[in-house]
């Protein structure tokens, strides 16, 4: 209980410092720091992120001039009823070596349940961007299976200037998932495809879901979509000012 005060109070400090802002940032000698009640950093060209944020939450990230970074993300403190605590912890490598065009990262990234036995596990991820393209790959080993995903994002495709962006996953259950009607489901992959692009200051988007699994073995799917059977779905934004 004195953890979650202590990491209750620390975030409550990192909020008011960001009282304008989300994120607050500051030079310490060759080291950037920032503070945030939002995650301030997405992995592997935006395909690994630190989870949902809950009630109470707040994080820390600290970037050295070298490329190397480490930082921690609490998306919940647990002291809500119903909640428990977590922490996120991450540490990584991102450089551009020879110019903007090109750059890499890889690290790992480490969800934390100090009150829930058999729930910590790890992800392990690397990104590369390219010209403007970036492709990114994750694998993650939880309670009772194992994850695979990769990210392709081609940016604004010329000379139609629309954005492409695909990912596809593998999940694996150590033990068969058995379904009422007989059959069993072990691995099954899903996907998504996403199309974007702007019209006299309108964003229009189009993406489309889909999984290997329909049916009854829908019953037996957690993945990456909303749905395991297909789902396609239009979306246009325009902001007020």
């Amino acid at each position: 209980m004195l953890k979650k005060i202590l990491l209750a109070l620390a975030i409550l400090l990192s909020a008011a410092c960001v009282a304008e802002s989300d994120v607050l940032e500051r030079e310490v000698g060759d080291f950037d720091l920032k503070l945030g009640t939002a995650p301030t950093r997405s992995m592997a060209q935006g395909l690994v992120r630190p989870t949902t944020a809950g009630a109470f939450h707040g994080g820390l990230d600290l970037t050295h001039a070298s490329g190397w970074y480490v930082g921690q993300w609490s998306p919940s403190v647990g002291l809500s009823e119903g909640s428990q605590l977590e922490v996120n912890s991450y540490l990584g490598l991102a450089r551009q070596p020879f110019d903007a065009s090109l750059g890499y990262e890889l690290g790992l990234i480490r969800y934390s349940f100090p009150e829930v036995g058999g729930r910590d596990h790890n992800e392990y991820y690397a990104g590369l961007n390219l010209a403007g393209s970036r492709l990114g790959a994750a694998l993650s080993n939880s309670l009772g299976r194992t994850d695979s995903t990769l990210l392709l994002d081609l940016g604004a495709l010329k000379p139609i200037g629309v954005g492409l962006r695909m990912k596809y996953a593998n999940h694996a259950l150590d033990e068969p998932r058995y379904l009422a009607d007989g059959g069993s489901v072990r691995v099954y992959n899903d996907w998504s495809l996403n199309l974007s692009r702007p019209w006299l200051g309108i964003q229009l988007d189009m993406s489309y879901t889909g999984s290997s699994l329909g049916g009854p073995q829908c019953g037996a799917y957690s993945g990456q979509n909303v749905r395991c059977d297909g789902l396609l779905m239009f979306r246009v934004e325009r902001p007020l000012y």
